[in-house]
């Protein structure tokens, strides 16, 4: 066997060991990649990373399944090559008494080999653990016999070359497999002398070239395969590390996908329970107040003699009612007031201020100020149902003779004032909930600060009450 074949075996050797790194850590990418892509909905291409991690895991296996083989039963193949060899140069080469010696030491190899395999049918870590005896006598046995082989013929330097392949496999740390490579080229050396000692200087110096030779070529890979070793380490660490990040990954994700199930619950009971306040603010604002006139107004038809008055009251009811009605249905279906679906909020308030007016016998007047502009929807609703529940708490409670209603359109607001000279209150004095109920000051203040606006009430016993109510300027849409 020359040096040329033995230099390339030993070539593709020591790198298998920076592959067999390699296809140690794939399998860790490959699942990396897939617990990105299943835990995070990170929308950066999953159906492709997951497919590219897949392909690459199958062809990953699929490599390390082959190099099982290889390691199995390459010596075995390599122990028939070179006995196929050694058997077409008997006579020629070698003496067919040899074979007296060959052929035990072939049987004893063959029983190593088949003991190591029987051994090892359980998938074999790439690399060789520390503590793992019984790879390192395998490696030494099958070492010795090469060397008698390789003495007894040459051609059996081919079995030989298996130890370029598997000592950083076989052998724990660098310097036992710097050794176990040492030892395979000093059987190279002796291989390519034709397994005979020199018979002379030449002889010995070539055997002295060739065994540095391969000595050289066999640290020097040996030390690139360190390298890769080490940077094999590092990929792993770094993989364990991102398979780490990626597992808090999903722990996060999981516990974020929980606190937004939580919040769109409770967005969903604070979205009814606003409905919910709505529609009673609504129901105040209308069919309360309205009812509220409805029975005012029966009230004077029954004290009254007077069928004209009667049946002047009675009409009065029953625009009340239908008017109730329908700000019933629009509240319901969330539209604008009716008032507000016809005109503009000046004459909307207009109206409202008259026929409260008409309705209360309280003298009532309205003015609006400033450069009038349409609002948002919802502004300008707030503003009418707070004039709305204003004067409606002024009917039932101020027992007053006058009520005045002003809208002043500022630069970035927009006031509402409505003030009487009822009997008033104290506004620092708690007050005293009823049966019937309502929403009153309480009620306002919330309608202003749904829209971030804010009420002021100025009030004392016996001098009338002041409300002013400021809103944003939000023009409208």
């Amino acid at each position: 066997m020359d040096g040329t074949s033995g230099c390339a075996a030993k070539t593709a050797g020591l790198r298998t060991q920076g592959i067999l790194e390699r296809m140690s850590a794939a399998p860790g990418e490959g699942s990396t990649h897939t617990a990105r892509d299943g835990g995070v909905p990170d929308n950066t291409g999953d159906s492709t990373g997951r497919g590219e991690g897949l392909r690459n895991s199958d062809l990953t296996h699929a490599l390390a399944e082959r190099w099982a083989w290889f390691f199995r039963w390459g010596p075995l193949c390599l122990l028939a090559v070179g006995t196929f060899l050694a058997v077409a140069t008997t006579g020629d080469l070698h003496p067919l008494s040899r074979w007296l010696l060959l052929t035990p030491t072939i049987c004893a190899t063959l029983v190593l080999q088949l003991w190591w395999n029987r051994r090892t049918r359980a998938p074999q870590p790439l690399l060789a653990q520390p503590g793992a005896v019984a790879g390192q006598v395998y490696f030494w046995l099958r070492a010795a016999l090469a060397l008698a082989l390789t003495s007894m013929n040459g051609f059996y330097g081919v079995f030989a070359v298996i130890g370029y392949f598997d000592a950083g496999r076989l052998l724990p740390g660098s310097v036992r497999t710097r050794a176990g490579l040492l030892g395979t080229a000093v059987i190279m050396a002796w291989s390519n002398m034709g397994g005979k000692p020199a018979e002379d200087v030449t002889g010995w110096v070539a055997f002295g070239g060739l065994l540095t030779l391969h000595c050289g070529l066999a640290l020097f890979f040996g030390h690139i395969g360190a390298k890769e070793i080490e940077e094999a380490e590092e990929r792993a660490a770094t993989i364990t590390e991102l398979e780490r990040t990626n597992a808090r990954l999903e722990a996060a994700l999981a516990e974020n996908a929980g606190l937004h199930a939580q919040l769109l619950v409770q967005a969903r009971e604070a979205g009814v329970a606003d409905e919910r306040r709505r529609l009673a603010a609504e129901i105040h604002d209308t069919l309360a107040q309205g009812l509220t006139g409805i029975i005012a107004q029966l009230q004077v038809v029954a004290a009254t003699e007077d069928r004209r008055l009667a049946r002047e009251h009675v009409d009065r009811a029953a625009d009340l009612a239908r008017h109730s009605l329908g700000e019933a249905r629009r509240s319901v279906q969330n539209l604008s007031p009716v008032a507000l679906a016809t005109g503009s909020l000046p004459d909307a308030l207009q109206k409202t201020v008259a026929r409260w007016g008409e309705r209360t016998g309280v003298q009532a007047q309205f003015t609006a100020t400033g450069r009038a502009a349409p609002l948002h929807e919802e502004v300008e609703a707030t503003l009418l149902r707070i004039a709305q529940e204003a004067l409606s708490n002024i009917g039932r409670h101020a027992g007053a003779a006058r009520a005045g209603v002003t809208l002043s359109y500022m630069d970035d607001e927009v006031a509402l004032d409505i003030r009487d000279d009822g009997r008033g209150f104290d506004p620092a004095a708690p007050v005293a909930r009823t049966g019937t109920g309502g929403f009153g000051l309480d009620g306002i203040r919330a309608r202003a600060e749904r829209v971030a606006g804010s009420v002021e009430i100025e009030s004392e016993p016996g001098a009338g009450t002041a409300i002013s109510a400021r809103v944003p300027w939000v023009p409208h849409d």
